[in-house]
């Protein structure tokens, strides 16, 4: 059974701003150009789209295996309505709040059960891995989409670069603590850092992508540079952001979101419309950026990876196990 919402907790998603408020406000400020955001910049390729993008340009060749084939959204999209209560908890804060984000020198610590720990520079924990971009379908709880071309390489390849022993049943992932640079660590509105996790054949699973750039650039501060994790078949929150710990453990990680809403925000977080969050139905969402006028569309099954990931789950009851 899942609980009702705990008392303790101060914000809840319902209270965060909808997007249609926020579009409506960005219209407001902007003369109307947050309707044509919303229509989603369809005159422009992804080149163009490139080039908006701010940050350093990356070497990268285009994985169209795991790609989807839907165009991605606009940058402006992706990079303007942003979950990240690191920065604040309304859609637009942390694209204000994150712009003198220090992501460098940058260090990742790996531990736990794995025959080869250490503290790694970032640029040092990149240099065996070629990166690709993989164009993914992006799920969020709140009952939205986007298309997002990442630039990143497999998950895969740095847990066995670090050899996890037989021990190791899950991998755990914390974000950097650091209220100075991080506003929303400073409140209560979450239990801080940051902490997720995957059970080891998921993490081994080719598409959990580790993420450093977005459409062919370095990922901005505010998508989680400069190292975030995607799962593409899992809710947003899943996705960690400016990751500084990686620990491989035998028990189940107590998540945040988990912790903070164990009825609502489960360890697995897959995408299943036939379970509903207990405040509003999974079973349709809306694109970021089509019209407001459009119908929304239904959900699918893991998002549509269902072919990459359903066996993981086999057996389970995905109802309980959410």
């Amino acid at each position: 059974m899942r609980r009702a919402w705990p008392d303790t907790m101060k914000i809840v998603p319902s209270d965060i701003t909808p997007y249609e408020k926020y579009l409506s406000r960005r219209t407001l400020l902007a003369g109307g150009l947050g309707l044509a955001a919303a229509a989603g910049l369809s005159g422009l390729t992804r080149t163009a789209q490139a080039q908006t993008a701010t940050g350093a340009a990356l070497t990268y060749t285009h994985n169209a295996e795991y790609s989807v084939t839907d165009p991605p959204n606009s940058f402006k999209d992706i990079s303007t309505y942003n979950n990240y209560y690191e920065f604040g908890t309304d859609k637009s804060d942390p694209s204000e709040n994150a712009q003198k984000f220090q992501t460098r020198p940058w260090t990742v610590v790996i531990g736990g059960e794995c025959e080869a720990p250490g503290t790694l520079a970032l640029d040092d924990l990149l240099k065996p891995h070629p990166l690709e971009e993989r164009i993914y379908r992006m799920r969020c709880v709140e009952a939205w989409s986007m298309i997002v071309p990442w630039v990143g390489f497999p998950l895969a390849d740095l847990i066995k670069r670090f050899k996890p022993t037989s021990k190791a049943k899950y991998v755990e992932f914390k974000t950097l603590m650091d209220p100075k640079q991080m506003p929303g660590e400073r409140g209560s509105v979450l239990d801080w850092p940051y902490t997720e996790g995957l059970r080891m054949d998921e993490a081994m699973n080719p598409l959990a992508f580790m993420t450093v750039g977005l459409y062919g650039k370095v990922l901005p501060n505010q998508n989680g540079a400069p190292l975030r994790l995607i799962t593409p078949w899992k809710y947003g929150f899943k996705g960690i952001k400016a990751i500084v710990s990686l620990r491989f453990v035998e028990r189940m990680p107590v998540t945040t979101w988990a912790k903070s809403a164990p009825s609502e925000y489960g360890f697995y977080a897959n995408v299943n419309p036939a379970v509903d969050h207990p405040r509003w139905s999974q079973a349709t969402e809306r694109h970021i950026g089509s019209s407001l006028f459009d119908q929304r569309r239904p959900t699918l099954p893991f998002n549509g990876y269902a072919n990459q990931v359903a066996s993981l789950y086999t057996g389970m009851d995905l109802k309980t196990y959410f």
